[in-house]
């Protein structure tokens, strides 16, 4: 079970509260109409799925009904932040920015 702070109504409240809504910050082509349409599946249909960290998009249905991002990892559920979209956003870009020199 998690416990999801939001920022906007500024408490933790439970998972129940939240509807999952996918990954966050996936890189839309910036031509849609000029892509194959296999590049064009793997935008719509493949995710990362990845061990460790992950950046996950969140609405809070039962409270203020806006989207927050989490930050967690998902193999031990930890939380490590949760954002609003913006801050978010600025968060996971100054992250891909520090582990893009790390092989």
């Amino acid at each position: 079970m998690l416990n999801i702070y939001c920022p906007y109504c500024a408490e933790k409240r439970d998972e129940q509260e939240f509807r999952y809504a996918g990954e966050a910050y996936i890189a839309r082509p910036e031509r849609p109409d000029e892509v194959s349409d296999e590049e064009w599946g793997d935008y719509v249909f493949m995710r990362s799925n990845h061990k460790g960290l992950i950046w996950e998009q969140w609405e809070h249905v039962a409270g203020c009904r806006k989207v927050v991002v989490v930050n967690r990892h998902n193999v031990s559920n930890v939380i490590q932040a949760t954002y609003t979209l913006i801050g978010g956003k600025e968060a996971f870009l100054a992250r891909e920015q520090t582990t893009q020199g790390v092989v």
